[in-house]
């Protein structure tokens, strides 16, 4: 059922002419226990973007990479040793544009439960699970309102997850909570227990408004620096 949902929202290479840098992450999911679970990292203190931040294995695009997923798979080998085979790769959903103004591709794929995690320390400094269901239904949840570089207003969601495993807390946040929410929106089809930017009756043509809404005001504001 997660599979043909995704599907339906797969955007394929619709927004490749974009003239913006390109960077792709990799959305794992898993099913442990009956239920979806989501596949996060910690970055590395020692990196100097974002040290710290949870996110999810990617990066920027290499002139190597033939496409977003190429990217995504080759960022999840490199950071927590995914092999791009054992992943079933199912769709490309909306992408999101990140602080830097990298057009960010969302890759979800399905990976074993067994995978067992081998985390590079440059770059990783823990990887964790989250059921996807906490990304409509969470139990320690806050929501900001960021404006852009360029005067566009977005809300940023922002989830604290407890995570029985490891004993500790993670904050999910940013474009990372972003394109969390949004896969569950799509897989579950439920409405969240919290307000967010989209027509959830129309959800792909509305995200497809938010994004480029988002893209138009960027794009207003090189023009206008030009």
């Amino acid at each position: 059922k997660a599979r043909h949902r995704l599907r339906e929202f797969d955007t394929g290479d619709r927004f490749s002419r974009l003239p913006l840098p390109r960077a792709a992450v990799l959305l794992p999911l898993m099913v442990r226990g009956g239920r979806l679970h989501l596949l996060l990292t910690v970055r590395s203190l020692q990196l100097r973007r974002s040290p710290g931040e949870v996110c999810f294995p990617g990066g920027k695009r290499e002139a190597t990479d033939k496409d977003d997923i190429d990217t995504a798979l080759r960022e999840a080998k490199e950071e927590v040793g995914l092999q791009p085979e054992k992943v079933e790769v199912i769709c490309r959903l909306m992408p999101g544009i990140d602080k830097m103004n990298n057009l960010v591709t969302p890759v979800v794929g399905f990976i074993e439960e067994t995978f067992q995690v081998t985390p590079n320390p440059d770059e990783v400094s823990e990887v964790f699970v989250v059921p996807l269901e906490y990304f409509i239904k969470p139990l320690n949840y806050k929501t900001f309102s960021y404006k852009t570089s360029s005067g566009y207003s977005t809300r940023i969601h922002c989830f604290i997850y407890h995570d029985q495993e490891h004993r500790k807390s993670f904050k999910i946040w940013g474009l990372t909570a972003h394109f969390a929410v949004f896969l569950a929106l799509v897989i579950f089809g439920e409405r969240p227990t919290f307000e967010v930017d989209y027509d959830l009756d129309n959800l792909f043509s509305s995200s497809e408004n938010y994004f480029t809404n988002l893209y138009a005001s960027i794009h207003e504001r090189k023009k206008s620096n030009l």
